[in-house]
């Protein structure tokens, strides 16, 4: 951990929602006038789009039907850890970016003068000099495999956790939208990382700081027939703290309307403030964080 340069890590599964979290962190940024080095999760990926269904090819052939992102042969965790130790260190490292889309490729060969396509990395480059701050958001901002400790090195842990048959109807609406694929090969993909799920995903929110779980107020029983995505004003968000110490809960609960505790660590809010109430809790600490290294 760093007081001089502090590495912000916000974590969740696909489909978890994280993008409302790094949206609220945004807005924290402008409004705090904070120069962030920001670190997509998917750049740490070991395999491009191609590589990775000729590997899941090759395990399935073995009798492996488990082969994720999720798990540690498809990622770079240890680069992910150095990043994290280099950055905390004197505000250096290495980053790349995983291209998602044509337009992104479009983008970064006009940069870089390359001729990249969607599901390929660009290469690795020193992250920008005198930033504020590091802010990652993906899948595996608190991993630990082994004697790769990356959670070690983050100042504030964010965990982004929906209950998960919410999780998994997000993920099957998201992936039949916006990608085409259909239900049998969505259902395949949840059953084929939930090892890694379980392994690698599920206990970094045991290492948070703050848990933000959306929890719906509707049936989602069955996941795999649910005809759309409950709504936020369908939902309570749970924000569990790891540490009750310095949190204001009368001021929090004074602001979110219809907002109340249900343990000493933990605060219920309506699903529709989430992005607002994310600001009042986050805000704050991100605050106090740039103070010290002011201060440091």
């Amino acid at each position: 951990m760093s007081k001089k340069h502090p590495v912000i890590a916000v974590t969740g599964s696909s489909g978890a929602g994280t993008t409302t979290v790094k949206r609220a962190f945004e807005h924290i940024f402008r409004r705090e006038n904070i120069n962030a080095a920001v670190i997509e999760g998917d750049s740490f990926h070991s395999l491009s789009r191609v590589e990775f269904k000729e590997k899941v090819k090759k395990t399935e052939a073995v009798g492996n039907n488990h082969f994720s992102h999720f798990g540690p042969e498809a990622n770079h965790f240890d680069k992910l850890e150095a990043l994290f130790k280099s950055y905390g260190k004197d505000g250096s490292g290495k980053k790349r970016y995983y291209i998602h889309s044509e337009e992104e490729a479009v983008f970064h060969n006009k940069r870089l003068g390359s001729k990249l396509s969607a599901g390929e990395f660009t290469p690795w480059e020193d992250v920008q000099p005198n930033t504020d701050l590091l802010f990652y958001e993906g899948l595996h901002g608190l991993v630990v495999d082994g004697k790769v400790d990356v959670a070690r090195h983050v100042d504030l842990g964010v965990g982004v956790v929906p209950v998960v048959n919410l999780e998994w109807i997000q993920k099957i609406h998201r992936d039949a939208a916006e990608r085409g694929y259909s239900a049998e090969v969505i259902v395949d993909t949840i059953m084929r990382r939930m090892p890694d799920y379980v392994n690698y995903i599920t206990p970094q929110f045991s290492r948070t700081h703050v848990n933000f779980q959306r929890v719906p107020t509707v049936d989602t029983s069955n996941p795999f027939i649910s005809r759309d995505i409950p709504t936020p004003d369908e939902s309570f968000v749970i924000v569990r703290f790891s540490d009750r110490k310095g949190v204001d809960f009368p001021y929090l609960i004074n602001m979110i309307p219809n907002s109340f505790m249900s343990r000493s660590n933990t605060l219920v809010v309506p699903g529709a403030k989430m992005g607002y109430a994310m600001e009042l809790i986050l805000g704050p600490m991100i605050e106090q964080m740039i103070a010290t290294r002011k201060k440091s």
